[in-house]
C-alpha cells in the first residue's frame, strides 16, 4: 500500500469514527483496549499501514462494511506514472553472443515462468537490472548502458490504463 493510499484510507477511518461521535480515546474505551488510541491515530494519519485483517476487524467494530473504509477513486491522489523498463528481445538476439549469453538465459527463464514465448519485448523491474549487473560484475548504470549500446534496453511510460510496474 502506498503512503498516499494509506492517507486516503486514514481519512476514511477518521470520517467514520467522527460520524459515530467517537474520539480516539472513546474508540479505545469502547473496544475495551482492543483498539489503542496511538494505533488508530497512526492509521488515520497514514503513518502506519493497516493490514486487510485489521481493516476488516475495525470495520466490524464500527459496524460498517469494509468498503466504507476504503477511499473512492476520486479521493485518491493521482497515480505517479513511472517509466517502464523493457528489453527488446529481437535486439537481444542480435547482441554479441559471448557477452549476452547470461542475459539470454535469464530472459528464457523469465519467459518460462511467465509462460510467454511469443513476446518481442520483456518488461523488467529495476531490481532485475541490479541483479543482472551484479552477475556481470558491474554497476547497474554501466550494465544499463551496455544494454542500450546493444539496442536492447527501452524505457517507456505506461498507458493510462496500465498498472505501474512493481
Amino acid at each position: 500500500m502506498s503512503r498516499e493510499y494509506a492517507k486516503a484510507v486514514g481519512a476514511r477511518l477518521r470520517a467514520i469514527r467522527i460520524q459515530q461521535g467517537l474520539s480516539l480515546q472513546g474508540v479505545e474505551q469502547k473496544s475495551r483496549g482492543r483498539w489503542k488510541t496511538a494505533a488508530v491515530g497512526s492509521y488515520e494519519r497514514g503513518d502506519r499501514m493497516i493490514s486487510v485483517h485489521q481493516l476488516s476487524e475495525l470495520a466490524g467494530f464500527y459496524g460498517v462494511p469494509v468498503s466504507a473504509l476504503l477511499p473512492s477513486e476520486d479521493q485518491l491522489p493521482p497515480r505517479e506514472r513511472r517509466p517502464r523498463t523493457v528489453l527488446n528481445l529481437e535486439k537481444l538476439s542480435e547482441a554479441p553472443p559471448d557477452t549476452s549469453a547470461l542475459v539470454r538465459r535469464w530472459v528464457a527463464q523469465i519467459q518460462r515462468q511467465r509462460d510467454d514465448y511469443a513476446g518481442h519485448v520483456l518488461s523488467i523491474r529495476d531490481g532485475d537490472v541490479r541483479a543482472l549487473a551484479l552477475l556481470h560484475d558491474t554497476t547497474p548504470q554501466e550494465f544499463a548502458e551496455r544494454l542500450r549500446n546493444w539496442g536492447v534496453l527501452e524505457t517507456s511510460f505506461p498507458e493510462e490504463s496500465e498498472e505501474p510496474p512493481e
